[in-house]
């Protein structure tokens, strides 16, 4: 039991370590290999994580507020 417990917080960093490296301002502006159309892709999906977050809280504090 106690290994499946650390298994999940392992995997549950790693996640929250993925999105905040990708989330980093400073890759924001880095001149990234690849296509144009591909860095486009990549700007995109940045700023709709970043709403989709933003969002999240918003939600979160306007329920905890209700309450």
């Amino acid at each position: 039991m106690v290994t499946f417990a650390c298994q999940t917080r392992e995997k549950n960093t790693m996640l929250f370590r993925k999105i905040i490296g990708y989330l980093n301002p400073a890759s924001f502006f880095k001149k990234s290999n690849g296509n144009f159309n591909l860095r486009m892709m990549h700007g995109i999906n940045k700023i709709s994580i970043l709403m989709f977050l933003i969002c999240i809280v918003v939600l979160i504090v306007r329920y905890l507020s209700r309450s």
